[in-house]
């Protein structure tokens, strides 16, 4: 087990290392920065360039960028001076881990009901609901769904707030709206792995053998079921709880979405280089944690017992 958590760390050294690296690079092969809208006099803009580092060749500030990274430094935000990198990732923070948490619960809860109905049900009124509403979860993009939600329920019926955050009834809509395409993967990986677990032999054995359908659901059917989910849990729950680009400017939440836009459009180099750090490490974070669900549900699948 030593070995492989080794290995792990390397890999994600690895890649942390290469998706800063890129995304240094290709956000100085972007024309422009912060300081080259013309607000500003050139003399003003020549001394705010040397301030922040911006008038040294590429390969200095790349080496500063690095010995700053292994530091634990981020850096001050280019545009706010006054404002560092962590500061503006702790407000965002919150809010877009709040509505990315709320979300994946709309997404394994429903989608755990939904791909057992559907297995359950395979035929019938149900399933062709189910199978509709994964196909609108797939095919809709969030931004659309997010609009038409915000209309349908906000502005035509007045159920819930349209815009804002501060309450749980701020959060619905957006996290319905983020959760919607993880809720449908989670259904249609259900039903592809329980429909046929249901009618194998083991199954019909352990009926026969006394055991009830919730026993032969929740001890056989559904934790072989679940290890499809698992697969795609990592990412998914990376993506949900750093939150939606678009949902957070549809509702206007004050999260890292509409930060990272913002920052982009600022040309803030160490707001998006902070964050998109940030987005990597959660997803190497959760990828770990899909591993050792793995061993949790079947310690056959323990991934360090191929590496000793």
């Amino acid at each position: 087990m030593a070995a492989w958590a080794l290995r792990r760390l390397a890999l994600a050294v690895a890649s942390l290392w290469v998706v800063a690296t890129a995304t240094f690079l290709l956000l100085h092969a972007i024309p422009g920065d912060p300081f080259a809208s013309g607000l500003v006099g050139l003399s003003t803009d020549s001394l705010l360039r040397h301030r922040d580092g911006l008038d040294l060749p590429l390969g200095r500030q790349y080496l500063a960028f690095l010995a700053g990274l292994m530091r634990g430094r981020l850096g001050t935000s280019l545009v706010n001076p006054q404002q560092s990198v962590r500061g503006l990732l702790a407000q965002g923070l919150g809010v877009s881990a709040l509505l990315g948490a709320e979300a994946l619960c709309w997404a394994l809860g429903g989608g755990l009901l939904l791909g057992l109905y559907w297995a359950y049900h395979p035929r019938g009124a149900g399933a062709v609901m189910a199978l509709v509403l994964s196909l609108v979860g797939l095919a809709v993009p969030n931004f659309v769904l997010a609009l038409v939600l915000d209309w349908l329920v906000g502005v035509h019926f007045r159920l819930l707030p349209v815009a804002g955050w501060g309450s749980f009834q701020d959060s619905i809509l957006p996290s319905l709206t983020l959760g919607m395409a993880a809720l449908a993967v989670v259904a249609r990986l259900i039903r592809a792995g329980a429909a046929p677990l249901r009618r194998s032999g083991w199954v019909r054995t352990a009926r026969a053998a006394g055991l009830t359908e919730w026993q032969i659901l929740w001890r056989h059917v559904l934790r072989n079921a679940a290890l499809p989910v698992l697969t795609a849990l990592g990412p998914m729950a990376a993506g949900l709880i750093t939150g939606s680009l678009a949902i957070e400017q549809v509702f206007a939440l004050p999260g890292l979405g509409a930060l990272y836009v913002q920052s982009i459009l600022d040309r803030d180099y160490p707001v998006v280089l902070g964050l998109t750090i940030f987005y990597a490490s959660l997803l190497v974070a959760f990828n770990l944690l899909v591993d050792l669900g793995y061993a949790l549900l079947d310690p056959r699948l323990r991934p360090w017992r191929d590496a000793a």
